[in-house]
């Protein structure tokens, strides 16, 4: 696989930090996930191809530990705010000091300076500090995030993953490591690059919910169904709009001209009127295989059955029969192959991995007995 060969340290964390560790390990780099001793289990839910390393690093031979193994890897990824590395002595002036070629990933929400770069927050905080939640909401009422995907998901770990990629490839040619920080706010808003950059044409002059892309143009919205379900409604260019229009039955000169606003309102009551009247399957008999931009709302029971889904291979099963998305983009000559085996314990791996980065059984032995590290070996059940 393309990342075949990279060491990777994870510090477990929330949602964030451990996508980015599950798309690298995905894309075949060896992640270790370093857990806190006694945790209950990876609150990440995203421990694919991992192994689980547990070490108390609040304890100074913990962090010399922790300082031991970032000598022989590529990457440490840490989630933490501002300092908390510091505090413990794993800063990356420590770290790169000992392993120059060493990638320090920070992943944080508000990032490493600036006020806020020492206080907690969430998804939602991220979204709105970087201008993006104020775009996002229904006409008349208040903001709302869209789940937690923008902020924790996108401007947080694919930015950070594309950092690390970015960083690895830059160390092919200097030799050298550097430190990436990645706020979750930046990258959001580098997200929103586009309604920055399209201001100035006026896409965005309307209150939130009225503008062409935001819910309120009556070809581009969701519309609910005969059955309650629904269909989404993406016809911008006029020669996908004549095929929405014929779709719907409806006949063209009975319209308003199209980027007529005002009428707006009254057209999405119209729509709605007419996709109310038959299922979703109904209409999907109707749209697919045309260029009207017209797709069904899938829910995640139905995503996975879809015709196109299944002729891609969308979607993956692991040994558990638990589905999940296929590793994206699709590689031509060295794809992803993520993990069909179940997710670490926390410290399964510990013993295995100290070893493997030369510690010896009797160091092994005596940091267990100080309580360092947990080792929670896997029994079988007879």
């Amino acid at each position: 696989m393309a990342l075949q060969g990279v060491r990777v340290l994870e510090l477990a964390g929330l949602a964030p930090g451990p996508f980015c560790g599950m798309v690298l390990a995905d894309f075949g780099a060896q992640v270790v996930r370093v857990d806190r001793p006694g945790a209950r289990g990876d609150l990440g839910l995203l421990a694919r191809g991992k192994r689980s390393l547990a070490v108390d690093l609040k304890r100074p031979e913990g962090a010399s530990l922790l300082r031991r193994l970032c000598s022989q890897v590529d990457v440490l990824l840490e989630p933490f705010r501002h300092g908390v590395m510091e505090k413990l002595q794993l800063g990356p002036e420590i770290l790169q000091r000992e392993n120059p070629k060493l990638i320090y990933a920070r992943l944080s929400g508000f990032g490493q300076s600036g006020r806020f770069s020492r206080v907690a927050g969430h998804d939602i905080n991220y979204l709105a500090l970087s201008g993006v939640l104020s775009k996002i909401g229904r006409s008349g009422e208040n903001p709302y995030a869209p789940l937690n995907l923008l902020g924790d998901f996108g401007g947080g770990s694919l930015i950070c993953t594309l950092g690390i990629l970015m960083a690895l490839y830059q160390r092919t040619r200097s030799g050298k490591g550097q430190v990436i920080d990645a706020s979750m706010v930046e990258g959001t808003a580098y997200l929103s690059s586009f309604l920055w950059k399209s201001l100035q044409i006026g896409l965005w002059e309307q209150p939130r919910g009225q503008n062409m892309l935001d819910g309120g143009a009556p070809f581009y919205t969701t519309y609910r169904t005969a059955d309650g379900g629904f269909m989404a409604v993406g016809a911008i260019e006029p020669k996908f709009y004549k095929l929405l229009i014929k779709g719907l039955g409806l006949k063209p000169d009975e319209l308003p001209n199209q980027m007529s606003m005002s009428d707006w309102p009254e057209m999405k009551k119209r729509f709605a009127d007419v996709f109310a009247k038959k299922t979703k399957e109904e209409w999907c008999r109707i749209f697919d295989g045309t260029d009207a931009c017209v797709t069904p709302v899938l829910t995640f029971e139905e995503v996975t059955q879809h015709d196109h889904n299944k002729e891609r291979g969308s979607f993956i099963r692991d040994k558990d029969q638990g589905v999940s998305p296929r590793p994206a983009p699709l590689l031509s000559d060295t794809p992803a192959l993520p993990s069909s085996q179940r997710d670490p314990f926390v410290g399964e791996h510990t013993e295995e991995v100290l070893q493997e980065f030369g510690f010896s059984q009797v160091e092994i032995n005596q940091l267990t007995s100080d309580k360092i590290i947990e080792i929670n070996k896997v029994r079988a059940n007879l």
